[in-house]
């Protein structure tokens, strides 16, 4: 099942290599005139001089040879060289009817070759209450999780828990302070089974501990021993840390499953400390670990891969780009990139994945730059295996990183209470869910409120940032979330008036203008899914829900379905519609978006 900008390449591609051209420039697209044609080619025009041919009449050659296809109803030449494709209704009908059948992939094609595939995303921290930071990592790293899925990749997401390190530290000299947990304090246990701290408890004791460290010599050294006591494998910080782990991914679930984001793997930098020893002293055995200035680190700029760097004397000299990968510390701690390093490592031996994917802001590209480089001259992962897919960031009206009114960071919990919230006035305002027993509305409002969260991040090209305005991305008019949900409820309160069912072997018949355009945006949907695929940008899937509710509401403007006076043509149009559903409604499944049944 190809879809038909696919199938209309390849003749294109045929008719030029009939003219003894061959190049990879050439290739179909959407008409740039829908009035005029449904396809077009432009590739006369690049590759015409090379051939030492006059563009026109090359286009002239290829269109006399595309005369009588299939599924063209017309092929015409325009201006210097442009190729015109009209499909045929016929063809039209018979793509319809392959994409409405197609109940699994509604026309999507998945992938040739299937791959083992890791995403890394969110990365939420023990003791750390989730903001407007994490949210745009989570909402792509979700959609690209279930679109690679849906492509039939084997994926596994995972949160890549912060559990380690001298936040741990921290915790535990604050716990001791304040008398909680001291039977944890001992060597030796047994240790109590309840859990003796709160997710309260972490979210207030964490960046006090972390200020005072900052202010507080010994407070900061007793924390940086009670680290390495616990990496050491001190029983009772082990069973303490057990308990900072499991409340707060207990609360993270919960913050997770609101905004419809799971996870199948919760591993986090602890499960790479084990192998941290034997990694250092691979690297040692092939020679990658230098030392420099008591640190030890890994040079990862290739020769002559330089920049200039600016001293505090004012002079500039020549430095390594990217800089080396510090390993271990001058203090001999291993660092954020050690722990990344031997992450790689540990995917490595119990995955084996084909790729892996960071969903990390795009501030992080040096620090994943010198990770990948490491992991590929250690032999841990090889070309093409690591990609960092960066992110912009939400921004306040001032165009900087989203910050509440007090100028602090915004809770995750508190985002969402809000749009939730405004999602119930504005649901309201516009008299929808007017006949919804109490439940049924709030569990509409809280699918508005996560769809315009979750279509005014996807809606946007994943390296591009955005201005956060909530009054905007929660309408139900214009380029938004609810506007699609408000579509996806229209088109299901159509088709229950309808009774539902479309009678068996319904003729699709595509004869309006308005048909035309709906058929062929459905017919879209496999292209924007390879694409998003292909590039790692589910924005492209974003902007095909959104051309197709547009689609679906002309044709509903211009095409009566119930009201048509042939019994055929009903049948098809609701056949159409039903198909539009299921297309659309997939389609904001793979960006993580649930539909009301009403509203």
């Amino acid at each position: 099942m190809t879809d038909l900008k696919s199938r209309l390449g390849e003749a294109v591609t045929a008719a030029f290599a009939a003219e003894g051209v061959a190049s990879d420039k050439i290739r179909v697209t959407a008409s740039d005139r829908p009035d005029l044609a449904d396809f077009q080619s432009n590739a006369a025009m690049a590759v015409a001089k090379a051939h030492g041919t006059n563009p026109r009449d090359l286009a002239g050659r290829v269109a006399a040879r595309l005369e009588g296809h299939a599924d063209l109803t017309s092929v015409e030449v325009a201006g210097p060289g442009f190729i015109n494709l009209v499909v045929s209704p016929a063809s039209l009908a018979s793509r319809a009817a392959e994409i409405l059948g197609d109940e699994a992939r509604r026309g999507a094609e998945p992938v040739e070759q299937a791959r083992r595939v890791i995403i890394d995303y969110a990365g939420p921290n023990v003791a750390k209450p989730m903001h407007v930071g994490h949210l745009r990592s989570s909402i792509i790293g979700e959609s690209l999780k279930r679109l690679f899925r849906f492509r039939g990749d084997q994926v596994w997401g995972d949160a890549h828990f912060g559990d380690w390190g001298f936040q741990m530290g921290l915790l535990i000299v604050a716990c001791a302070d304040e008398g909680l947990g001291t039977q944890f304090m001992a060597t030796e246990g047994p240790f109590p089974a309840d859990i003796p701290v709160s997710l309260e408890d972490l979210e207030r004791l964490y960046p006090a501990a972390a200020a005072r460290a900052k202010a507080e010599p010994e407070f900061r050294d007793r924390a940086r021993k009670a680290t390495a006591e616990l990496q050491g494998g001190h029983a009772g910080y082990r069973a303490l840390w057990a308990h900072f782990v499991a409340v707060s991914r207990s609360a993270l679930e919960r913050e997770f499953g609101a905004l419809g984001v799971t996870f199948d793997l919760w591993n986090g930098e602890s499960d790479a400390d084990p192998l941290m020893a034997g990694m250092i002293a691979d690297l040692e055995t092939k020679g990658l670990l230098v030392e420099d200035a008591g640190a030890r680190v890994v040079h990862v700029a290739g020769p002559g891969e330089t920049r200039k760097k600016k001293l505090d004397d004012g002079s500039v000299v020549e430095v390594p780009s990217p800089p080396p990968l510090l390993v271990v510390s001058s203090e001999g701690s291993a660092m954020y990139g050690t722990t990344d390093l031997a992450t790689i490592l540990d995917r490595r031996q119990r995955i084996d994945p084909e790729l892996i994917l960071y969903v990390v802001d795009e501030r992080q590209a040096e620090h994943f730059e010198q990770v990948f480089r490491a992991a590929r001259l250690a032999g841990y992962a090889s070309d093409g295996e690591l990609e960092h897919l960066g992110f912009g960031t939400m921004n306040g009206p001032d165009g900087k990183p989203f910050k509440t009114r007090a100028g602090g960071v915004l809770k995750l919990h508190d985002l969402i209470t809000t749009a939730t919230d405004k999602a119930r006035e504005r649901l309201k305002e516009a008299r929808l869910g007017d006949d919804l027993a109490p439940e049924a509305f709030d569990d509409t409002a809280r699918k508005v409120a996560v769809a315009a969260l979750k279509f005014a991040d996807l809606s946007n090209a994943r390296t591009t940032s955005y201005i956060f305005d909530l009054d905007r991305f929660i309408s139900f008019e214009g380029k938004t979330g609810p506007y699609l949900l408000y579509q996806s409820v229209r088109i299901k309160s159509l088709l229950r008036k309808a009774g539902d069912a479309v009678p068996a072997g319904t003729a699709i018949r595509v004869d309006e203008p308005a048909e035309r355009d709906l058929v062929l945006t459905l017919d879209a949907f496999s292209g924007a899914v390879a694409d998003a695929y292909d590039k790692r940008m589910p924005h492209l899937v974003a902007e095909h829900a959104y051309r197709l509710a547009q689609s679906f509401s002309k044709f509903y403007a211009a095409c009566p379905i119930l009201g048509a006076e042939d019994v055929g043509v009903c049948a098809s149009r609701l056949a159409l519609s039903q198909g539009t559903l299921a297309q659309l409604e997939l389609a904001l499944d793979l960006l993580g978006i649930a539909t009301p049944e009403r509203m």
